[in-house]
């Protein structure tokens, strides 16, 4: 059973390089600096979330269900996803869109508990 590659550092948590690559079939050994793919340098956790994410099609109710968290540890488990890919979070904990929560709660996609916790800033 092949192991996936890490994309951090075990000891220091800092990003690996790959320096060598093989081919099984033939056994030609190629060696350099190549860069990991941006998924490889996610961590089990956020790959996990990603995975669950996708096969849901990005259906927050689906994934709460799937993973037992509410909507505001959804929300901030995909911002922590999308900031480890190297992209800037749309939302931060400061900054809560007002209007986006109360469309959500209108809607039945959170619970009137989720969006007061969302429009106080807590998880």
């Amino acid at each position: 059973m092949k192991k996936e590659v890490l994309g951090r550092c075990p000891v220091c948590g800092e990003e690996l390089e790959v320096t060598r690559l093989s081919c099984n079939h033939c056994y030609t050994n190629i060696e350099g600096d190549f860069s990991l793919c941006k998924f490889c340098k996610l961590s089990n956790e956020q790959k996990n979330f990603v995975e669950v994410f996708i096969k849901n099609r990005g259906n927050i109710k689906e994934i709460e269900k799937e993973l037992g968290i509410s909507y505001p540890t959804v929300r901030n488990k995909l911002e922590d996803v999308i900031a480890a890919l190297g992209y800037s979070p749309k939302y931060t904990e400061s900054k809560v869109n007002k209007k986006e929560v109360l469309e959500k709660l209108s809607k039945g996609d959170i619970s009137s508990e989720e969006a007061i916790k969302l429009l106080k800033g807590e998880e």
